[in-house]
């Protein structure tokens, strides 16, 4: 199934070269993939604090293990009818 487009046209065709343009070429080509990442893409240096982010609440040392915190993150996406 295909994704459908974003609400922002000009940033899903819009992204500069690098790793996240790269990714989203990948997951195109496997069918449905997360619009988020081409926000990512459109503005890298603005997105940069938030991938940092994330990769440290997921993933440093914590209580909670990474695949809890994970299924946290999945199951409050689900409950706000947003894909994970």
């Amino acid at each position: 199934m295909k994704t459908p487009p974003m609400f922002l046209p000009a940033v899903e065709e819009n992204p500069q070269p690098g790793p996240y343009a790269d990714m989203i070429r990948m997951m195109q080509a496997g069918g449905e993939y997360s619009k988020i990442w081409h926000m990512f893409a459109f503005k890298p240096e603005a997105t940069n604090h938030l991938a940092r982010f994330t990769q440290e609440i997921l993933r440093e040392p914590a209580p909670l293990t990474p695949g809890m915190r994970e299924l946290i993150a999945a199951f409050t996406s689900a409950r706000n009818h947003c894909p994970f």
